[in-house]
């Protein structure tokens, strides 16, 4: 079972009950639903979700809308994810302040790595999204890596990311928990970091890492 709680936000009501349905049976908690103008800030107020999942729907949706709504509702503390359907709605909504946007089309397990990561504080943009100037990582009073992490590290790194333990690496990957811990422990050297969560975070802001 997973720790956090989620709001579902969507203009269709086809949508919220599918969002929702697929993040309950993840292990998600999803507290709400509603739509974007009357659902948000009244959801946010009364449920206090750790993260807001916004599915903008995938007919042409009115996305300047929506960012001036995020303008309009200061109160919306929680990190919000969104479901986009291109660059201009994501563009959108990262100026506007959504702490993470990805494709509609992005696999499950992107969401549920993209939901873990902004309740961590990461802003997530989906590697399918040309965005090169909008990504998160912001290298300024960062030191650069000491030395290049090896195609096997960034491996270790990723699955990292997606809250896997050292077991399930190893398994994954088909390689011994002393050996996930070996390349953990070299690469965390590399990023200068002192915890996992740390290095997901440098890695993140280096650009190593884009969920």
């Amino acid at each position: 079972m997973d720790d956090l709680s989620l709001l579902v936000i969507s203009r269709e009501p086809l949508s919220r009950a599918g969002l929702s349905a697929l993040l309950q049976a993840a292990g998600f908690r999803v507290l709400a639903e509603g739509t974007p103008r009357e659902g948000l800030a009244r959801g946010a107020a009364i449920h206090r979700p750790d993260v807001v999942v916004w599915d903008l729907g995938w007919e042409a949706a009115d996305a300047t809308g929506d960012a001036e709504l995020l303008a309009e509702i200061p109160d919306v503390e929680a990190p919000i994810v969104a479901l986009v359907r291109d660059e201009q709605d994501a563009a959108t909504l990262l100026i506007a302040g959504s702490a993470g946007v990805l494709l509609h089309e992005a696999p499950a397990e992107r969401l549920y790595a993209a939901l873990r990561a902004v309740a961590e504080g990461l802003t997530v943009v989906d590697a399918g999204l040309a965005l090169p100037s909008l990504r998160p990582a912001d290298r300024a009073g960062l030191e650069p890596l000491t030395e290049e992490l090896t195609p096997r590290e960034i491996e270790v790194l990723d699955l990292l990311a997606e809250g896997l333990t050292n077991r399930a690496i190893a398994q994954h990957l088909d390689i011994s928990e002393h050996t996930v811990k070996f390349h953990l422990s070299a690469l965390m050297g590399k990023l200068g970091a002192q915890s996992r969560t740390e290095a997901v975070t440098r890695a993140t802001r280096l650009g190593l890492l884009v969920l």
